[in-house]
């Protein structure tokens, strides 16, 4: 009886990493095979966990060595408080390094989880953004370049891939979810979990929140055959931000959008806050997403209500 093929997966060490290997684990359909040069807990024994880097020749050498059936790239780095050097080396160096790793070798089919955050939010954003919209994320957040341009590679594989693949061609699908609420450590969950919340003064924007749950369930379709391309991936509608923090009952603070700013910068250089001040954007401008394609070809609709979503972020039963 031949061995199951193997699914590599990336960034393990991160509670949506370690969710994904748990799904992926129950299906008891593939191999499964983290990659993450940190220490992580609570893995299923038969799921294998390579401590190393990701640009490293252990890494190469395990789609070298291996029949890998896909590599699911979740180790995209969004730590701000990462130096620009690493963040570019981790996001972008690294990024291109497991794209060749899969083309030489032949890899069937890659699955690059990005963010929504690439568009950038923007006073002359249109209503919803398509997957076919400029990446704008850079000129308002400089920190997120490096995942504008990891982005930008995993869309040009996609374009080019089926000349690369020892194999053939390689089925490339980019995942573009929007901000993600549950126990992951990123800046709208961290936001949300704050128990006085500052707001905008005058502003009530429109956001759009998923489950983290229903990221994994995203990602799990992304790796069915015949699945290609670039996706948004949205949750169960469009809320008033002022809706999410009534939900779970926050205080609320308004704040005029330059103390806000101060405020915040101060209080991340003296590490008083997990929420960087650039991303005080997201809280005043639209950046909603369509999620239509998504819908229509890979069959993806949430599972999780807004309610459920907004309370995911501190794990209440879910």
């Amino acid at each position: 009886m031949s061995s199951p093929e193997t699914v590599v997966v990336t960034g393990i060490g991160g509670r949506l990493g370690r969710l994904l290997v748990k799904y992926l684990h129950r299906t008891g359909d593939y191999r499964v095979l983290g990659i993450d040069r940190r220490r992580v807990e609570g893995l299923p024994k038969d799921v294998e966990h390579l401590r190393v880097d990701i640009r490293s020749k252990r890494a190469r050498e395990v789609f070298r060595s291996s029949t890998v059936r896909a590599l699911i790239h979740a180790g995209l780095m969004h730590n701000r408080r990462v130096s620009s050097g690493e963040l570019h080396r981790w996001n972008v160096i690294g990024t291109s390094r497991l794209l060749d790793y899969c083309a030489d070798y032949g890899v069937p089919k890659v699955v690059v989880l990005s963010s929504a955050d690439v568009y950038g939010p923007s006073p002359e954003n249109q209503q919803f953004l398509t997957e076919d919209a400029p990446l704008m994320g850079a000129a308002h957040f400089p920190g997120i370049r490096d995942l504008v341009s990891a982005d930008m590679q995993a869309t040009s594989f996609f374009w080019r891939s089926g000349e690369r693949g020892a194999g053939g061609k390689i089925e490339t699908v980019v995942l573009r979810p929007v901000h993600i609420l549950g126990t992951v450590r990123n800046a709208p969950s961290n936001y949300l979990r704050l128990e006085t919340v500052p707001v905008l003064m005058g502003y009530d924007p429109m956001v759009q929140v998923v489950h983290e749950r229903d990221v994994v369930r995203g990602v799990l379709l992304a790796l069915q055959e015949g699945i290609n391309g670039v996706f948004n991936l949205t949750g169960p509608g469009e809320v008033p931000l002022s809706v999410l923090l009534k939900e779970l009952g926050k205080r609320t603070v308004p704040v005029p959008a330059p103390l806000l700013g101060a405020g915040l910068d101060l209080a991340w250089k003296l590490r008083m806050t997990t929420f960087p001040a650039p991303e005080v954007a997201l809280i005043r401008y639209v950046a909603m997403v369509d999620g239509t394609r998504a819908h229509n070809v890979m069959g993806f609709r949430p599972k999780y209500s807004v309610r459920e979503t907004a309370w995911a972020v501190h794990g209440d039963g879910l």
